[in-house]
């Protein structure tokens, strides 16, 4: 657990690391045709876009969730992940109350299979793909990357996955979940929607990052506190928690981004 006063020069991550051309595609359908044709809302919602780089092989790949509450927001390319020699796939998920849960996750991990079954013939590397958002994304990201059945569901062992980078996300039951279930938002529950309830020694490289304790949403550091030393306590290895000092929990994304990026620089260096 590290808990640290970051002060960044943001221009620094600005500047790309490769002299390289990237290549985008827009709005991909990341099920298949005949479950897009059977849902008005999955054939609308369900998509993601591919930002690769171009003539070069065995990248590694960020899968980035959006925030929003999982009520709201819009897929997205960060700018601060852009021209730095990796893909990037920017997905969007249905989203609470035309949809409950666990639908949202499901979603999240048909995507991720979807990356798993097609970065390679952009030149991607499937041993190197990150998975990551921010808040809600970050819920995402940690229940696909922790509870195996959503990617067992496509033949898929989530301890392929590189690493999981929740930036701010909930690891007790989110709070949308338990809305729609009628959960007062201080009833904490750890349960089948709860990252905490799928702590594991085996799980994926973990690097946890929040903002500050006192400027974060409602017990999020806590939750992120407890998830890192319960991991460690089940024999995980590999868990890292940040607490960006100064950061509240929308501010928190652009100093987390280095982390992320330097993240993928240690694991690729393990893979040679």
């Amino acid at each position: 657990m590290k808990r640290i006063l970051i002060f960044l020069i943001f221009t620094l991550f600005s500047i790309p690391f490769f002299s390289q051309e990237y290549r985008t595609e827009n709005n991909i359908h990341y099920y298949d045709e005949k479950t897009n044709a059977s849902d008005v809302y999955i054939n609308e919602r369900c998509v993601l876009d591919l930002y690769v780089p171009k003539n070069t092989k065995n990248f590694s790949t960020v899968i980035w969730f959006h925030g929003g509450g999982i009520t709201g927001g819009e897929k997205e390319i960060p700018e601060a992940l852009k021209n730095k020699g990796i893909a990037v796939i920017g997905v969007n998920y249905r989203l609470s109350p035309k949809v409950n849960a666990p639908k949202y996750i499901e979603d999240a991990a048909a995507a991720t299979a979807w990356v798993f079954n097609n970065i390679k013939r952009y030149g991607g590397d499937e041993s190197k793909i990150f998975i990551s958002g921010h808040s809600a994304g970050g819920y995402l990201a940690i229940m696909v990357g922790l509870n195996k059945m959503y990617l067992n569901t496509y033949g898929i062992d989530a301890n392929k996955l590189a690493a999981i980078v929740p930036f701010s996300g909930q690891m007790i039951s989110h709070f949308t979940i338990r809305k729609e279930k009628g959960i007062d938002e201080l009833d904490a529950r750890i349960d089948e929607y709860a990252p905490l309830h799928f702590i594991r020694a085996d799980a994926p490289p973990l690097l946890l990052i929040t903002g500050d304790r006192e400027k974060e949403l409602l017990g999020r550091y806590e939750e992120n506190a407890y998830m890192a030393r319960m991991m460690k306590l089940k024999g995980h290895k590999e868990t890292t928690l940040y607490e960006l000092q100064g950061f509240d929990h929308g501010g928190m994304a652009l100093p987390a981004f280095p982390l992320l990026l330097n993240e993928i620089k240690r694991v690729e260096k393990l893979k040679k």
